[in-house]
């Protein structure tokens, strides 16, 4: 393992990447290479993602949210279509859908897991509703067999923003396999990463088609254009990084499940730890508490001490001002949860001393209150 350096060196912070001297040996290997743009490290990742999700195709790309836009413009619908997604998300669910003409529909999560509540997509389903994106928040999936049913129902597209659950489990299968296709993102705070990238994965030939093509200008074959596309390639380096990543991702989430219980069994006491559900397994790309008096404060406590903790996500996407002109009512739940909840470190190299100085600050400061 590699030392770390400023700024980590003189807090704990929120997230931290697991790098190795795996990644940067097949870094430097594709340096001296000279081959750096997309090409065998990619594919090579491609099929030990498609394997490792259980999935026919993955397709990799610049980051998630490149994935998520490919996915909605691969799908062919027309422009007005509306999209399910969760109110309490990351604005890059809902985002790509104003650049390809789409309207996203806000509905309200489940308290317990934070995803879509599949009796309130019920309500929000119209003639022009044509898919469902469930959000696997924080890393604990949603319950895809409610939402599927409703997608089976109305004869939607069911989509997994899985940008925070790689490797999270459904009734013993792996997120990124059950809808029409799936998004990763391997930013540097996810669970594995490739620096900036991201990958879709889909049992769909044609739709993984039509992905790889517009990946790279639409071309095919090389300067023939047959479709619009964009520049949305992976390099090698990147995947050379998350070639090795893939390889110790099952650790890595050991190493969250091992530090989410250690927080649990401190914290049950004085905030609402995260739950998970018998059918899930939950892969804690965030521990996420929910704090319902005095949230900010405790964060303010938490920074104070050298500790980093973040909120995700403050602010409702139908309240944020790009996207605001979409809403159709509030959202109790998500509302509640957005002045709730509070992450704090749960990344795998986090050491238990670290963990109990974090667990006995929150005590502390919850003590007085």
């Amino acid at each position: 393992m590699i030392p770390f350096t400023k700024p980590y060196d003189k807090m704990i912070p929120i997230a931290k990447p697991w790098i190795g001297n795996e990644e940067i040996d097949a870094v430097r290997r594709v340096m001296e290479g000279g081959i750096l743009a997309q090409g065998e490290q990619v594919a090579e990742l491609e099929k030990k993602f498609s394997e490792y999700i259980g999935a026919r195709h993955a397709i990799a790309v610049g980051n998630g949210t490149q994935a998520l836009h490919l996915v909605y413009a691969a799908l062919g619908f027309k422009a007005g279509s509306e999209f399910v997604v969760p109110d309490m998300t990351f604005a890059a669910t809902a985002t790509p859908l104003l650049h390809l003409g789409f309207k996203p529909v806000f509905a309200d999560i489940e308290p317990k897991y934070f995803s879509l509540d599949a009796s309130q997509v019920k309500k929000l389903v119209s003639k022009t509703t044509r898919a469902i994106v469930p959000v696997h928040l924080y890393g604990h999936p949603a319950d895809i067999s409610e939402l599927s049913e409703v997608a089976k129902e109305h004869d939607l597209a069911l989509i997994e923003d899985a940008c925070q659950a790689h490797g999270a489990q459904f009734n013993g299968k792996r997120v990124g396999s059950f809808g029409v296709a799936a998004t990763f993102s391997f930013y540097p705070t996810k669970n594995m990463t490739t620096g900036e990238g991201g990958m879709i994965t889909t049992n769909s030939d044609e739709l993984a088609e039509t992905c790889r093509m517009t990946r790279d200008h639409g071309q095919k074959p090389v300067y023939t254009h047959s479709v619009l596309g964009h520049n949305f390639r992976m390099t090698n380096i990147a995947a050379a990084i998350g070639i090795e990543q893939l390889k110790k991702l099952d650790r890595m989430n050991d190493g969250r499940r091992k530090n989410a219980a250690l927080y649990n069994e401190m914290l049950s006491s004085v905030v609402g730890t995260p739950p998970e559900a018998q059918w899930a397994r939950h892969v804690y790309h965030q521990y996420t508490m929910r704090v319902p008096k005095g949230r900010d404060d405790l964060m303010k406590h938490l920074g104070q001490a050298g500790i980093g903790a973040r909120i995700y996500y403050p602010i409702p996407l139908s309240e944020q001002p790009i996207l605001k002109g979409f809403r159709k009512g509030k959202n109790v739940e998500t509302a509640k949860a957005a002045g709730e909840v509070l992450s704090i470190p749960v990344y795998p190299s986090l050491p238990e001393a670290d963990i109990k100085l974090i667990a006995s600050k929150i005590k502390e400061w919850m003590a007085k209150q």
